[in-house]
């Protein structure tokens, strides 16, 4: 018997291509338009993918927390009998009994993926024998969204299951996505005139300019095609015709595997995409940070200045939401979301919060509710609460917001290689981060020390510190860890496949300070006239130097893609400190060979790339925004 299953809309998030039209045809009330729908089917298993997924396809809800059993299954059994009486006033009073409000934390890792967005809020209403004036409160208030194991349970199983077990997530949508203005209805008859024709004969032969008849008509389908994003005149086809091919690097999804420049051909458009990256920052969307993040890289690593939206389409993480962008950047110069931005008093607030240094979003977000505008109100009503880290950031706060030139990021590399040596000989620097990328002014300073001799590195964070406070180059000392030296200066181990905890980007010794040049004459002013600058120390076993290099030079989707690389296609766990077997937890030296260690650190950093299977790719390569 054919289980009669209410209509689903299939996100095609993480389903394989040739597995998609597969699903679709197993799928006998299957629609295309998610206003449709009175389930939304897909393979996502969590709340914050899920209310992605939605804001996508521009329904905009509220967490409205799990259904109630009673109400979960449109249809529990097969021979169609419908609920019981009682069930049903249950379920119509659902809408009005749960309190709209839920606020989760977005998961550490997550895939991006560019689906095709559809219309706006409404869906067709469960499959439960109630009022249809019930089923119409219940369509346009609220929406679910199951895992697709579900319908795949209830196909083996031969009857339609309860949702409670594969409910992702239950919303109620919060704002409407398309404001359509009120019919006119002359544009209604001189839409049908056009359809029916603009003259028709009546039956004494008279010219008529009536509507044809119903049947004359085409009806709609049931699934219709979902129309294309860009169309295309002849000369445009053309144009398309005539692109550049893609590099082959650009076929990975792997920002790691392919050269990304500094300044690319693009830079433009990517500034301004990397503008909304910021707001979804600031907006707490991780999910969106990263799909952003993605389609940035993919444009950075394009090596050809884009001319049409088909260019774009084509580019691995680039969707039709980038595609519209793109169009919207050609005709404007600008992007919408970015110049309203500017004009939210709100999103301004925020920026300000978050360019504290030691605040981050969530923290920024906490400031702005409790009714503060700008940095005299954290001081007046929140100085005591606030940490150390967050005080000094807020004292310094236009000092650490000024860039530091390329000069001065290698005096004060040097003055840390400096007092290195004069502690123990024969130690080696690196000046990483941006700086090394090739930017003309950085944000920050980083730096990696190590030694030849291990011995030396251990708890040598400590001693450096020491001495530059000494000399009064660093004012101010944030974070300062010895994790590294604590577990004998060996790489994170490997916690197996079902660990949870992440070890973040760094575990090496290091320190975070506040640094400003002491070097002035002091018989004119008692002032500093130097900025302070925020500098981070970070000391690397040799052993692993290169490790340590390659994980500090490279943009923040380089460093998650190489992650995901090593992961997904050689079974390994890449860290700042090292790399690890995730089969046996066994560490991989990568920097030795028959001669023994590297005889410097680009030495070692070549050879980590070498026997990753990655092709070489300078710091000036790895720009991924």
């Amino acid at each position: 018997m054919t289980l009669e299953f209410p209509s689903i809309y299939l996100l095609p998030t993480h389903i394989q291509p040739d597995e998609l039209p597969n699903l679709e045809a197993e799928i006998p009330s299957l629609t295309h338009d998610i206003n449709e729908a009175s389930v939304v089917l897909g393979k996502i298993s969590n709340k914050e993918r899920a209310t992605f997924e939605l804001r996508r396809r521009k329904i905009i809800t509220e967490d409205i927390g799990p259904i109630p059993a009673s109400v979960l299954s449109p249809k529990t059994q097969v021979d169609g009998s419908s609920p019981p009486t009682k069930r049903r006033r249950l379920e119509s009073s659902v809408p009005n009994s749960i309190t709209p409000e839920s606020k989760t934390a977005t998961p550490l890792d997550g895939d991006e993926t560019s689906d095709d967005s559809t219309g706006s809020h409404g869906s067709t209403g469960r499959r439960h024998q109630r009022s249809n004036s019930t089923i119409k409160k219940d369509d346009r208030s609220t929406i679910k969204v199951v895992k697709l194991a579900w319908f795949t349970d209830c196909t083996a199983a031969g009857l339609i299951l309860p949702l409670d077990r594969y409910l992702v997530y239950h919303g109620r949508r919060t704002q409407k996505s398309v404001n359509k203005p009120t019919p006119n209805p002359d544009d209604i008859l001189r839409r049908a005139k056009q359809e029916g024709g603009d003259e028709q004969v009546t039956p004494k032969g008279g010219v008529s300019q009536a509507y044809t008849s119903a049947s004359q008509h085409p009806r709609t389908p049931i699934h219709p095609k979902r129309p294309a994003l860009v169309q295309e005149s002849t000369s445009e086809h053309e144009r398309r015709s005539q692109m550049p091919p893609i590099p082959d690097y650009l076929h990975t999804t792997y920002s790691c595997q392919r050269p990304t420049p500094f300044n690319p051909p693009n830079n433009p458009f990517i500034e301004e995409l990397k503008k909304i990256r910021t707001l979804r920052t600031l907006e707490g969307d991780k999910i969106g940070v990263r799909a952003y993040s993605t389609s940035i890289a993919s444009i950075a690593a394009y090596p050809y200045l884009i001319s049409q939206p088909a260019e774009v389409s084509r580019l691995p993480g680039c969707g039709d939401k980038i595609v519209v962008l793109y169009q919207q950047w050609k005709v404007n110069g600008y992007l919408d979301e970015v110049e309203d931005a500017k004009k939210d008093p709100k999103m301004s607030v925020l920026q300000l919060f978050y360019d504290i240094w030691g605040v981050a979003e969530t923290t920024a977000r906490e400031f702005y509710k409790k009714g503060w505008r700008d940095l005299d109100d954290i001081i007046e009503n929140e100085w005591s609460n606030l940490s150390r880290v967050q005080q000094i950031g807020v004292k310094y706060y236009d000092e650490l917001q000024e860039k530091i030139p390329r000069y001065e990021v290698e005096d004060i590399g040097q003055v840390i290689l400096s007092h290195a040596n004069k502690i123990r000989k024969d130690f080696r620097m690196t000046i990483v981060g941006g700086y090394r990328r090739g930017k003309e002014a950085s944000g920050d300073v980083d730096v990696i020390l190590s030694h030849p001799d291990a011995t030396v590195t251990s708890n040598f964070i400590v001693e450096i510190v020491n001495s530059l406070e000494k000399d009064e180059y660093i004012t101010h000392t944030l974070i300062l860890s010895t994790k590294n030296t604590e577990r004998g200066q060996t790489t994170v181990a490997w916690k197996g496949q079902n660990s949870k905890a992440g070890s973040g980007f760094d575990t090496l010794d290091k320190a975070l300070v506040v640094w400003q040049n002491p070097n002035r004459d002091k018989t004119k002013s008692t002032n500093n006239p130097h900025p302070h600058r925020r500098v981070d120390i970070i000391i690397s076993p040799w052993k692993t130097v290169g490790s340590a290099v390659i994980a500090w030079s490279g943009g923040t989707t380089f460093q998650r893609d190489l992650r995901k690389y090593c992961k997904y296609e050689k079974g390994l766990k890449f860290d700042s400190s090292g790399v690890r077997s995730r089969t046996d937890g066994s560490w991989m030296d990568l920097e030795s060979n028959d001669n023994g260690s590297a005889p410097n650190m680009l030495v070692a950093e070549r050879r980590v790339f070498e026997k990753l299977g990655l092709e070489w790719r300078p710091p000036e390569e790895r720009c991924t925004g």
